[in-house]
């Protein structure tokens, strides 16, 4: 029993865990550290002396111990976007079991921000980093450069990664859906973009530099907002997209909210799709597939992406260098569905 000092109660320690589980100080370390390493048995026991005594390692003593914490950070843009639930929930699953817990940052597509979140989480002495951009300011890419913890970077593959990446080449994917709407037969392709950070950006300029080389080109339609994406805001792009351009045969949408909002938008108008306008989708969450009719969509593989991000990333923490492809190209795959003329 852990004796009361006057006034509060003593803060438990790990020798009073050790003591009250009949085990060695050093069996309750590697407990809590490296679980995998000790035995069911005396795992049981410190895990039941632990929750009795309602001990909680001092997370500033381990990282001084071991010059890092258990603490995984996860910097996103978004906590409301399925793109990156989706990916959260591969990381989750990775670090199921294991000695390390998840601690996410939320920047809200800001780099600046991201830039603090980076400062703030390399000062806890995290033991690894997966940032969900390639985008950070000179500053933040510095603090990435000097981390002293393995950094995966995800969402895009690039030469440029500071440490690991894993994605995909959004740019080509950008590409495969345009081609598709020139492969259906439409002739007048626009492309609706909200938020309009520096991937969204990327993707408006690869469909740019793809329309014009193909001779489809026309600026009358395209319609981006700063604005946030969602599936009111597909349908009020689409609507300015109407107007500015009627006779606009097909779409291609930066994100699924858009691509729904933009189908709404059209059957309020008696507009027949797929027979007189293409819709074309990206990333494709489960939504569009249930659409009626259901949504074409470059299909992106962000719940893998989170997957191979943390198996990677406990590789490297459990031996330095052991990770020999540091920069992961997952694909993606366009899928045919209804909202697009059969080839």
């Amino acid at each position: 029993m852990v004796r009361k000092t006057k006034g509060r109660s003593k803060r438990p320690t790990l020798v009073d865990v050790a003591r009250e589980a009949g085990v060695s100080a050093i069996t309750v370390s590697r407990t809590i550290r490296s679980p995998e390493i000790v035995s069911e048995t005396a795992r049981r026991k410190v895990e039941e002396a632990i929750s009795r005594l309602g001990y909680t390692p001092d997370p500033a003593a381990s990282a001084l111990a071991s010059h890092s914490t258990s603490t995984i950070g996860l910097l996103v843009p978004s906590l409301t976007n399925n793109v990156f639930s989706d990916v959260l929930r591969g990381v989750y699953e990775g670090v199921e079991g294991t000695r390390f817990f998840i601690q996410i940052g939320n920047y809200r597509y800001s780099a600046l921000e991201e830039e603090g979140l980076i400062r703030n989480f390399l000062s806890q002495r995290p033991a690894g980093l997966i940032v969900s951009s390639m985008d950070q300011t000179p500053a933040g890419r510095a603090l990435l450069e000097s981390a002293s913890c393995p950094v995966v970077q995800i969402m895009e593959i690039s030469p440029g990664a500071v440490d690991m990446s894993v994605g995909f080449d959004q740019l080509a994917a950008v590409r495969s859906g345009a081609r598709h709407l020139l492969d259906c037969g439409y002739r007048r392709p626009g492309f609706i973009s909200a938020r309009m950070d520096p991937r969204a950006q990327r993707r408006l300029a690869t469909f740019r530099e793809f329309t014009a080389s193909a001779g489809v080109l026309d600026d009358r339609r395209i319609i981006t907002t700063p604005q946030p994406s969602s599936v009111g805001m597909g349908r009020y792009l689409m609507e300015q997209l109407l107007s500015r351009a009627p006779d606009i045969d097909a779409v291609m949408c930066n994100n699924d909210d858009l691509a729904v909002g933009a189908l709404m938008e059209a059957k309020r108008r008696n507009i027949p799709v797929p027979d007189q306008m293409g819709i074309c989708s990206y990333n494709d969450i489960e939504m569009v597939r249930q659409m009626v009719p259901a949504l074409t969509a470059v299909a992106t593989p962000r719940h893998e992406i989170g997957a191979r991000a943390i198996a990677m990333l406990l590789a490297e923490i459990a031996q330095p260098g052991s990770v020999d492809q540091r920069h992961l190209d997952l694909g993606y795959e366009l899928m045919i569905r209804e909202s697009t003329r059969p080839v």
